[in-house]
């Protein structure tokens, strides 16, 4: 199993779609959220996939599909 963190950014006309929950179901990923802060207007996760690598790919290009933008986390969050 491979795993991989990353930023999430939401822009404001997509905060209150579910987009982490929706991932989890299209793709074969274990979605972890690390930290968080979400308000009415702005948001942000820092998530981490768990699955294989080639579905971790498939779930990021899903969430910047989903309008999300999509940065990686070079550094550890929380271990």
């Amino acid at each position: 199993m491979a795993s991989r963190k990353v930023h999430i950014t939401f822009p404001e006309d997509r905060i209150k779609d579910p987009v982490i929950y929706q991932i989890g179901h299209e793709y074969k990923v274990v979605t972890n959220i690390r930290r968080a802060d979400v308000t009415e207007k702005t948001g942000w996760m820092d998530v981490e996939l768990v699955g294989e690598a080639g579905e971790i790919e498939r779930a990021i290009a899903g969430l910047k599909y989903k309008g999300v933008m999509v940065d990686p986390i070079e550094r550890n969050i929380i271990e």
